[in-house]
């Protein structure tokens, strides 16, 4: 079942046009890696699905129904959440008061205090710590697990290893693994690391200059045609297997 399609979307900010024509669906239960170089227009692709950016043109529905020009408040209500770039906690709060504050103001659902430190038991430990005070993996559980306290249908995650030592990255992909294996919540993941990104999910999109440029599973593409599509290598029409 389709959880998530986004069609013929343009976006941007100013006078910058940098989302063009995007189009993909991902079902419920998938995990889908979105990756390209920077500048690509990945991160304005996840902020007009939040609606940090208004959409010019194009829809996005969820779930069967369109919440292209839902307010950003409806827009969580509705089921979709965003872990952001640099995960934007709130540090002089602790982890519990974080998770909490995304509780009450989602949607009712599987995902309560109990069922997010069973799934990120990293954060059992932590819940009476200030947010401020966490190593920055730890910091991005909190962000992870603050998204799944409002019961989303698909969960947008981008660029959650930036930053992050390797033993932190291996920690947080176990953890973020277990989340996959329940197959309830439909996955967007922005991922720089190549193969990170075709190892962890089930397709993945490449984002050149605005538009999708390869479309498809990655065993199927294979590493060679992902990398010439990141790189902007390949020529011709859109790869789509």
């Amino acid at each position: 079942m389709t959880m998530l399609a986004v069609n013929n979307l343009m976006a941007g900010h100013g006078l910058l046009t940098a989302v063009r024509d995007v189009s993909f669906d991902v079902r419920a239960g998938e995990v889908l890696g979105v990756i390209g170089a920077n500048g690509a227009g990945k991160t304005t692709l996840f902020r007009t699905l939040a609606v940090v950016h208004p959409a010019q043109s194009g829809t996005i529905t969820l779930d069967g129904a369109d919440v292209t020009r839902l307010a950003p408040s409806r827009r969580v209500a509705s089921g979709i959440a965003m872990v952001p770039e640099g995960r934007r906690l709130f540090i002089d709060m602790t982890v519990r008061e974080n998770l909490q504050v995304a509780g009450e103001n989602g949607r009712s659902g599987a995902w309560t205090l109990p069922t997010v430190l069973d799934a990120l038991p990293v954060l059992a430990p932590l819940l009476n710590v200030l947010t401020g005070g966490l190593s920055g993996g730890q910091r991005q559980a909190v962000a992870i697990g603050r998204a799944l306290m409002s019961n989303p249908k698909v969960l947008l995650l981008d660029e959650v290893s930036l930053g992050l030592s390797p033993v932190a990255i291996e920690g947080l992909y176990e953890q973020l693994a277990g989340l996959k294996g329940r197959g309830d919540t439909a996955m967007v993941v922005v991922e720089q690391d190549l193969d990170r990104a075709m190892e962890f999910s089930d397709r993945v999109i490449c984002m050149l200059e605005g538009r999708i440029v390869l479309d498809g599973q990655p065993q199927t593409l294979g590493k060679q045609a992902i990398t010439e599509a990141y790189f902007g290598l390949a020529h011709g029409e859109m790869v789509d297997a």
